[in-house]
């Protein structure tokens, strides 16, 4: 009977834990999401009837985008170390890298469908002026994140 208390009580501290984590990061993807909304903004001079159709639609791609980076990806991850990639057989090994690219190809297909959406919203130029905004967000983060890593 203690043992199965022990057990619960564990049980709970892990489950808490990994909760905690998926908290953590849904606050951090949130805190992203919001800075890259204001550099977007700043960036990509939308009308207000340009802004009303445009978000809903980049909003849903985000969403989307983010689910099938973070959920997908880390099920292929956790099959990545190396360990598990010292078993792994070259059949298995051929069906992650098939799975890996399927994911790839997803995204690259959700981001053609994103740029179709906006067509009749925004003016050429307006895309690719999307375009250049979020490869520039995309650098800074890294160079912040980069920064951060040379402090530690």
């Amino acid at each position: 009977m203690k043992n199965i208390n022990y057990l619960i009580t564990v049980l709970f501290f892990l489950t808490y834990g990994l909760f905690a984590q998926g908290k953590v990061l849904l606050e951090k993807k949130e805190e992203i999401f919001a800075l890259k909304v204001a550099f977007i903004t700043n960036k990509l001079p939308l009308t207000s009837s340009e802004a009303e159709k445009f978000w809903p639609i980049y909003n849903a791609f985000e969403d989307k985008q983010f689910e099938l980076k973070h959920e997908k990806s880390m099920v292929i991850l956790k099959k990545m170390d190396n360990e598990t990639l010292n078993k792994m057989s070259e059949k298995e090994a051929g069906l992650l890298l098939s799975k890996m690219e399927a994911n790839e190809d997803e995204i690259i297909q959700m981001r053609k469908k994103l740029f179709i959406s906006l067509k009749p919203i925004l003016s050429q130029v307006k895309l690719l002026k999307l375009k250049k905004a979020e490869e520039e967000f995309n650098r800074r983060l890294l160079f912040q994140y980069m920064k951060k890593g040379s402090r530690n």
